[in-house]
């Protein structure tokens, strides 16, 4: 069973940084899994992903910004947030998707239960 358990959430000031970290248990985190984050509202936005290649991809509204990395620990997954704006203010999750057949398949992604993330201005 895949478990996901976020942490790092916290208030800063704009122009500030954080590092959240995920806890991975039940699979390997070197594809298909990544960030998300909702701000108030109902749907949650892709922030940065390691695709099914193993490769990191962000959002381009946190390129240069934001870096999604494996942890010192081999059950970690990592998001360096660098110059964070109140844009920013969410909360951030955790998830992971299937790998079938090569592909990253999003049915059935796991969830973490997020941690939040405010900056102020």
């Amino acid at each position: 069973q895949v478990q996901l358990q976020e942490s790092g959430g916290d208030s800063v000031q704009t122009g500030g940084s954080l590092t959240l970290s995920c806890v991975v248990s039940g699979l390997a985190i070197d594809k298909c899994l990544g960030w998300f984050r909702r701000s108030p509202g109902p749907e949650r936005e892709e922030v940065a992903y390691i695709d099914r290649y193993g490769r990191p991809t962000s959002d381009n509204s946190v390129k240069g910004r934001f870096t999604i990395s494996k942890g010192v620990a081999n059950n970690e997954l990592k998001l360096q947030m660098d110059r964070l704006t109140p844009a920013d203010t969410a909360m951030y999750y955790c998830a992971a998707d299937r790998l079938v057949l090569g592909y990253c398949v999003a049915h059935g992604r796991t969830w973490g239960q997020g941690t939040q993330v405010t900056v102020s201005s």
